[in-house]
């Protein structure tokens, strides 16, 4: 049977439109692997068997090439855009990339000596060839100035990067943000730190259309009997269709750099930003969060931390260092001068962070482990098959060792969720496909012979959602999300230092103006009215509204907020009114009941009890743990018993109204 996602995009594209229905990470992937010197599958879920594209890789441990295979030229020939070598073909199938699959590709066992190098750790970034998003093109040159070269973006064209494959040339760059009027006059090199030049040559002084580009006699796009292949990065304004709403996923663009923090409105949040300065010598440089491309907090101009980026022009390892890419709901931030110096220009291109749909199922966005320590400093943890951007963890033995604490993606770090305290660095680093590489946390997540749990969220559509924001101080300011839906549950933390944990949620107050109310995730005590919070006024599918409560809006001070809401048959955010000594059935609307349940009592104190069906919702004592508490594990009471469409709440429950957040 077909899943909702392709009878949307079927029905898309039955309607015409030309990306439509596609989603970002049906189009793109940054992928993350560790080399093994053996034969190994990227499955990223993009389909270049099929529709064709690029795989880019670069090692991110070593000072090796950038590799780029493209099914144009085929997968046993490749270019470095480091160098400005032609068409480099490998040794025979154990050098090859052996495969292009229907969701991914397929590496030899030493995939050219640098890309899968035993030990060794790797990003991939692969464009699919799609309209209005990504084309690659190959074409053999005239030495004809106006010679036009077709292609398949059906959009405005907003970067072209040519390299000529049987000869040594460097790598030709257009970009529309080069000039304000006539980018079609200047050229870049993404093999070269060199600023823009004025090459009639190259372009032909004429602008690409939907359709063609245009090409001069300039040797790096158009000599006689020479072969060039073409990568071609479309610029959505407006005109995407991707997506259930059609949304644009992919911008090129310019911007003026301060000297100061800035912020780059894109109309969506970035996943992945390349970077060139156009006015003066620098490298290119390429940023993803999949590699660590946090919000910092602030305005500052200097960064309080490092983005790891990766040079195109160089094969140097990857960096971290002072440079700041800030993502935001809207688009991205740049801080430290090396990408803001005052006066200078820079061009950009930027892709939209994924996914655009709800997701389909839970297991889809939502993962458990259960483990137990064995003292090493350093450990690698598979938390369901889910890339994580939230994550929760919690020791069950001890009290000792329990330190429950919620990190995320987005900050790249975390704060205990029992006290006010200001945000820490990680001991677990997100840059993992599917789950988390653990480094010097033996103390407190992995002390020997204790036994933990970890719980894992994806950020989707409908479903949870990430924001970073600075305060003001101002009554009634909003910001921005994409849940796509209003948020029914919110838990609000101060990052730079200490503040009560603030939550909204839909049930407070008996489901009615819960915007009046507020109830504290660190602490037992029951719900309060506090205009100040959130101004009193309910959240949108856009925004949510804030007061001037120092915990959740003070001047100058940096906040995360973690947005949920209820999807069909996935999650549930709800109340429910319980009398002790009986169970009260709760139906979620899920086929097999509840797998995570966070319960907590909105009119009388209590603590918020935490509940997974990894280490048991059962019929009887289910194991609870307590956000507010670093107690051990508790299975000594029945506080909440399986129900096939949710949950049931258990005797050993208090009576009154409690809200619950529930995940199937």
């Amino acid at each position: 049977m077909a899943t909702k996602k392709k009878m949307l995009q079927a029905a898309a594209g039955n309607a015409g439109g030309a990306g439509a229905g596609l989603d970002v990470d049906d189009v793109f992937s940054t992928y993350l692997y560790e080399g093994t010197g053996s034969a190994q599958t990227i499955t990223n879920g993009i389909d270049l068997a099929g529709e064709g594209g690029l795989v880019w890789t670069k090692s991110r441990s070593s000072d090796d090439h950038h590799g780029l295979v493209d099914t144009e030229r085929g997968r046993t020939v490749y270019l470095r855009s480091n160098t400005n070598q032609s068409n480099r073909t490998t040794n025979g199938p154990s050098y090859d990339l052996t495969s292009f699959n229907s969701n991914g590709f397929s590496l030899g066992p030493n995939w050219e000596l640098y890309g899968n190098n035993n030990g060794d750790t790797y990003a991939s970034w692969t464009f699919r060839k799609a309209p209005k998003f990504f084309d690659v093109v190959t074409y053999t040159g005239d030495g004809v100035a106006g010679r036009t070269v077709g292609h398949s973006l059906n959009s405005a064209v907003g970067c072209i990067i040519v390299k000529a494959t049987n000869n040594a040339r460097s790598w030709a760059v257009y970009h529309r943000g080069t000039d304000s009027t006539a980018p079609e006059d200047y050229g870049l090199y993404l093999n070269e730190t060199t600023d823009r030049s004025d090459d009639a040559q190259l372009w032909n002084d004429t602008a690409p259309t939907s359709t063609e580009f245009t090409v001069g006699t300039d040797g790096d796009t158009n000599v006689s009997g020479r072969t060039y292949v073409a990568y071609l990065f479309a610029h959505n304004d407006g005109d995407g269709e991707f997506g259930p709403d059609g949304s644009d996923i992919i911008k090129c663009g310019s911007y003026s750099g301060t000297g100061n923090y800035q912020e780059i409105d894109l109309g969506f949040e970035a996943q992945w930003v390349m970077i060139k300065r156009t006015d003066s010598s620098q490298d290119w440089m390429i940023f993803d969060v999949m590699r660590g491309m946090p919000d910092q907090g602030g305005t500052g101009s200097t960064p309080s931390g490092n983005d790891a980026r990766l040079k195109p022009n160089t094969s140097d390892a990857e960096q971290s260092d002072t440079y700041g890419i800030d993502p935001h709901a809207n688009g991205f931030a740049v801080r430290g001068n090396n990408i803001s110096v005052n006066g200078s220009t820079y061009i950009y291109i930027a892709i939209r962070r994924g996914p655009l749909a709800p997701p389909e199922s839970g297991t889809d966005v939502f993962g458990s482990l259960a483990y137990t320590g064995d003292g090493a400093s350093t450990r690698e943890f598979t938390v369901g098959s889910a890339v994580s951007d939230m994550m929760l963890q919690m020791c069950r033995s001890s009290s000792t060792y329990n330190y429950p604490n919620v990190s995320s993606r987005l900050t790249d770090k975390g704060m205990t969720t029992t006290s006010t305290g200001a945000e820490f660095g990680l001991t677990t680093d997100f840059d993992r496909m599917d789950g988390v590489h653990a480094t010097g946390f033996e103390s407190t997540l992995n002390q020997s012979s204790q036994t933990y749990i970890m719980h894992s969220w994806k950020r989707a559509p409908k479903y949870m959602d990430c924001v970073a924001y600075f305060g003001n101080g101002t009554a009634g300011r909003t910001v921005s999300h994409n849940l796509g839906v209003a948020p029914e549950m919110m838990w609000v933390k101060k990052r730079n230092a200490a503040g009560l944990w603030r939550v909204y949620h839909k049930g407070l107050n008996g489901g009615t103006n819960p915007e009046q109310y507020g109830i504290n995730l660190n602490e037992t005590s029951a719900e309060y009215d506090l205009n100040t919070l959130w101004n009193d006024t309910a959240p949108t599918s856009s925004v949510f509204t804030l007061g001037t409560q120092g915990n959740v809006n003070g001047s100058s001070s940096t906040y995360i907020a973690y947005l949920f809401a209820s999807l069909d048959g996935i999650s549930k955010v709800g109340s429910v009114s319980h009398t002790t000594g009986s169970n009260t059935d709760v139906d979620c609307g899920f086929s097999a009941g509840a797998r995570f349940v966070i319960l907590k009592g909105a009119d009388l104190a209590t603590g918020w009890l935490v509940f997974d069906s990894t280490r048991g919702i059962i019929s009887g004592n289910s194991p609870s743990l307590i956000l507010n508490s670093t107690n051990a594990e508790n299975s000594s009471q029945d506080r909440l018993d399986p129900y096939s469409s949710g949950f049931s709440v258990g005797p050993d429950i208090a009576t009154g109204t409690w809200i619950y957040y529930a995940i199937a």
